[in-house]
């Protein structure tokens, strides 16, 4: 029996606003303070709903007014809500 293997690819999988949450939620959760990370979620999903500002950007170099634009863009809103586990600031 031969096995066929598609390469997975996380463009192919952002197709509702579900996923999209979900996914942002999952790599926002895991990159901790890895900038840059955060900045090529975002470009993906830029890709995946085929906004055309996104097929030039360069995740590296991303300013964050860039990033609040990308987010305003795709639809979604930016949330700060404190971490559970923090200690509370005097």
């Amino acid at each position: 029996m031969t096995v066929i293997l598609k390469e997975w690819n996380i463009l192919d999988h952002l197709q509702t606003s579900e996923d999209i949450a979900l996914y942002l939620e999952a790599c926002f959760a895991d990159a901790g303070d890895d900038a840059d990370f955060i900045a090529k979620t975002l470009c993906d999903v830029a890709k995946a709903q085929h906004l055309t500002l996104a097929m030039d950007i360069d995740h590296k170099n991303l300013k964050f007014n860039s990033i609040l634009h990308l987010i305003k863009s795709l639809g979604l809103e930016l949330h700060i809500t404190p971490i559970k586990s923090a200690a509370t600031i005097n």
